[in-house]
């Protein structure tokens, strides 16, 4: 349940400002990033003059939150006339209470230039873990929207031309509907008693891919069963008040950690784990560790395991810089991989799993790959947990990687008083 609190004193943050760029940056100590969804591309149709209603189901929750937007992807200025966030029951465009002006730098209008982001001051609500957050906004003229394609859920536009509909509590004006995120990449919430962010960082994997799928013929959409929103239920039920962490899923279809794997598609380039780390993990709030599922992708697109390998190294090492602890699956079983790729994805596994700690780069291993392994064929996922596609797995497969997690390991990374 979200209550609607007093007033409270607001701050903005702007790309390149410290406070958008660094989690750790002055004042920050009891904001943290409760969910997320990363662009990585753009909308195939633009905005006119028209209001989005996004639904953000929160990790944890505070007493203020605060939102990002951005425009990594637009070419040109992207303007956004008006802003609210309200409670919402997830599953529709109606708000389930009264929503809550947003503003930027105190104003309600704010322009996010071509390629920034901008974070909006804080917004006095009282939210819980597992509350879904309505985060509406107004675009003015026509504009591209950012867009994170794999929300597995549904979202809401107007109708082109409807102007301003933030302030709608029913959901008669918006007439239309998407499986995507567009424009708002991150919620923080304001919670002192929170002690740091875990950011799920990889591809498909991470991104929820089959967490929609709970058998033959029968989908979930909208119901949050990604591993990582297992793992933060988790959190909120095993670990006591004042031990909880935040749960983001910086997951991005398709992505590789290495840049320049020679098969990967066109429309991924750009997208690597380094090429991506400063905007979808560095500047989310309170990150202490970072949970890095990521491999899969590049050995299927014909890089090496020495490539994989010397992306790890680049990674964890601009982790690490940040105060940012790292724990690391091995890459797991795809039964579609050359020879080559499985020797590759075995000499991966060696360089993660020795000494538990990525050869000396990481704080700890997280082995997905015993989880998910079929006993029987060990380079296949196990039949109960693959989706059919021998890549990803179902709910339940969702579920016992959450399970298997070590909430004393991941929780180690709390950040150190200051």
């Amino acid at each position: 349940m979200i209550v609607a609190a007093l007033t409270c004193t607001a701050t903005a943050a702007t790309a390149g400002t410290p406070a958008a760029r660094s989690p750790q940056h002055s004042g920050a100590a009891s904001w943290h990033t409760s969910w997320a969804n990363a662009q990585h591309s753009l909308a195939p149709t633009p905005l006119r003059d028209q209001s989005v209603r996004m639904i953000s189901r929160l990790s944890q929750g505070g007493d203020a939150l605060r939102i990002r937007v951005q425009n990594t992807f637009g070419k040109n200025p992207l303007t956004v006339d008006a802003a609210t966030v309200a409670p919402s029951g997830g599953q529709s465009a109606a708000l389930e209470g009264r929503p809550q002006k947003v503003t930027f730098a105190g104003r309600g209008k704010v322009v996010v230039p071509a390629g920034g982001e901008v974070w909006s001051d804080a917004v006095a609500m009282r939210t819980r873990a597992q509350d879904d957050v309505a985060v509406s906004l107004a675009v003015a003229g026509e504009a591209s929207a950012g867009s994170h394609d794999a929300a597995f859920r549904t979202n809401y536009l107007s109708a082109p031309g409807s102007g301003d509909r933030t302030a709608d509590r029913g959901a008669g004006a918006y007439s239309e509907t998407v499986e995507s995120t567009y424009l708002v990449t991150a919620v923080d919430v304001r919670n002192r008693d929170l002690r740091g962010t875990l950011v799920a960082y990889g591809s498909s994997v991470v991104d929820g891919t089959g967490s929609t799928n709970c058998g033959a013929g029968c989908t979930e959409l909208g119901n949050n069963r990604r591993w990582t929103d297992d793992l933060a239920r988790r959190i909120d039920t095993e670990l006591p008040a004042g031990r909880r962490f935040a749960v983001a899923n910086a997951g991005v279809i398709g992505t590789t950690s290495a840049a320049d794997c020679p098969g990967t598609d066109p429309y991924f380039r750009g997208l690597d784990s380094l090429a991506r780390l400063k905007r979808d993990v560095l500047s989310l709030h309170g990150v202490t560790g970072v949970l890095f599922y990521y491999g899969t992708n590049d050995l299927a697109a014909g890089c090496g395991a020495d490539q994989v390998i010397a992306s790890y190294r680049a990674t964890f090492a601009r982790l690490h810089a940040a105060g940012i602890k790292v724990y690391v699956t091995p890459v797991t079983p795809r039964p579609g991989y050359s020879d080559a790729a499985n020797r590759a994805r075995h000499e991966v596994a060696g360089f993660v799993k020795k000494w538990g700690t990525c050869t000396g780069t990481c704080d700890g291993v997280i082995d997905f790959d015993q989880v998910l392994k079929d006993p029987v064929k060990p380079n296949s996922i196990n039949p109960a947990y693959d989706t059919g596609d021998g890549v990803h797995v179902n709910i339940a497969g969702q579920q016992a990687l959450a399970d298997f997690v070590s909430l004393p390991m991941v929780t180690s990374s709390e950040r150190a008083p200051r």
